[in-house]
């Protein structure tokens, strides 16, 4: 199945365009689950899954948090795939790129050993380090385009022949999108830049999300300019906002009351 075809049926049985990040912290997690629970990573994601696996289109998991303890954490990462309904998606988050063997060794990782729907990968290397991964038809690479961090503007703003370079690279995403296994990661902290981007990606091409909860993105101004006209072929993502909204033994409970409370004002801009 082509990756947009399961975007698709996925968002329209769920009726959601909402990724929840399973971005694991020590430092943030309920501290009961450390004392309590054999397994307390496994069983915090597992949680935050059977609480919201009705209301999410995607399940996001940022690689750096699940490499950082090392065997367990890939572990973890493989046991939490697992655990996710086949037919929602799965985005790892690694933001990979490299050239020859090293990017396929990447793609075929992330793609072939871990089971991910999609991957977020680094357009700085130029077609060179993206063609192993869209080798993989069925699959879908999100090319960072415009990144919702504050200092994206150092490189992605610059300006070349008149368009800046984020521009350039929303372009090169739309030229690549052969055969409709590209996507794009553009913050919704930057809403103008969004608008821009969906306009030359066209109606196509699905725009992965950051930047909405604690990172301060307008839900109204994203979804305006990031949907297509149908109001589909976006995820938009969450993290600590859900996951981290309650840390007693209601954490799960509290996850999906946010989770729904995102997702119903996402659809109601729709």
């Amino acid at each position: 199945m082509k990756f947009n075809e399961k975007l698709e049926r996925i968002v329209n049985k769920n009726n959601s365009l909402l990724c929840v990040g399973l971005d694991i912290d020590t430092a943030k997690m309920p501290k009961f689950l450390f004392n309590d629970k054999k397994d307390p990573f496994f069983h915090f994601n597992k949680s935050i899954i059977e609480s919201t696996k009705d209301l999410v289109c995607a399940y996001k998991m940022n690689m750096a948090f699940y490499e950082i303890l090392g065997r367990k954490g890939i572990s973890l990462l493989e046991k939490t795939i697992s655990h996710i309904p086949e037919e929602i998606i799965i985005i790892l988050d690694g933001k990979r790129n490299d050239i020859g063997n090293t990017a396929k060794k990447y793609a075929e990782n992330l793609f072939e050993k871990l089971n991910a729907d999609a991957v977020t990968i680094n357009p700085y290397l130029g077609i060179d380090g993206i063609r192993p991964f869209l080798a993989y038809k069925n699959k879908c690479s999100f090319i960072l385009c415009r990144t919702s961090n504050p200092s994206a503007k150092d490189f992605q703003d610059l300006k070349s022949e008149n368009k800046t370079i984020y521009q350039l690279v929303a372009s090169k995403i739309k030229e690549w999108n052969e055969n409709m296994n590209c996507g794009a990661v553009v913050g919704a902290t930057y809403p103008e830049e969004l608008k821009k981007v969906r306009d030359i990606l066209g109606q196509v091409v699905p725009i992965l999300i950051p930047g909405i909860g604690k990172q301060g993105g307008d839900i109204e101004r994203t979804v305006k300019f990031g949907t297509n006209k149908k109001g589909n072929m976006a995820i938009i993502n969450s993290s600590r906002g859900i996951i981290y909204a309650k840390s007693d033994k209601n954490f799960a409970i509290k996850a999906r009351d946010e989770a729904i409370l995102l997702k119903d004002t996402i659809n109601n801009y729709r």
